[in-house]
């Protein structure tokens, strides 16, 4: 996504605090990195708005990088509204990715129509280490599925997430990342340059750089 279309997004998760930042007192992630920045695009669901634009954008973006795309692929839970949405702009099929199967009935994890050989693109809220994206995408691929890439509303831009994808062969694509939150988090007064040197440093070092 170009550069423009990358703070606009940022801009919108700042205004409906769907991200926080606080350098000097971060927040403890389940994984144990603690970060100065917590993101939850699920509050983008209750912002018309907001939820529109990033129905357009992602439906941009599968346009111009996948469009051999025959199935739209949402990941449990957050990934799975945006899915539909797209979806439906695009008028496209959607199935949805389980964290894992259920314990009962068919045992299922992919819930949907999907034959083998379609090409599909995952679509997750965000992008931190990558795992749980990654799964979702062996899911698709363990059923059948061409996954084309998976594209995302955010990435945190670590290394050892692009270098996951990259082992794997799996194009990613996100609507905005961590550099553009961070110029527009500045340009808007939300953080200091010196602030927003901080958080930049962090995302090289995450796991180490608060220890």
């Amino acid at each position: 996504m170009n550069t423009t279309t990358a703070k606009e997004i940022a801009g919108h998760l700042l205004e409906i605090g769907a991200v926080h930042l606080r350098p000097d007192q971060p927040y403890t992630w389940t994984s144990g990195i603690r970060s100065p920045i917590y993101c939850d695009n699920r509050l983008t669901m209750s912002h018309p708005p907001v939820r529109r634009r990033i129905a357009q954008a992602f439906a941009e973006v599968i346009r111009e990088h996948f469009p051999q795309v025959e199935v739209i692929a949402g990941t449990a839970t957050a990934g799975i509204p945006h899915a539909a949405w797209v979806a439906e702009l695009l008028d496209l099929p959607m199935i949805y990715v389980r964290d894992k199967a259920k314990g009962h009935g068919r045992q299922n994890q992919l819930e949907g129509v999907l034959a083998a050989g379609q090409k599909v693109v995952v679509i997750e809220d965000l992008i931190s280490t990558g795992g749980s994206s990654l799964k979702a995408a062996k899911a698709v691929q363990a059923e059948g599925g061409d996954v084309l890439g998976v594209v995302a509303i955010f990435s945190y831009q670590f290394p050892e997430a692009e270098a996951l994808f990259r082992e794997e062969g799996i194009p990613v694509a996100t609507l905005s990342h961590y550099t553009a939150l961070l110029e527009t988090a500045r340009e808007r007064g939300v953080i200091t340059a010196e602030q927003e040197s901080l958080l930049a440093d962090w995302r090289k070092a995450p796991r180490s750089f608060y220890a």
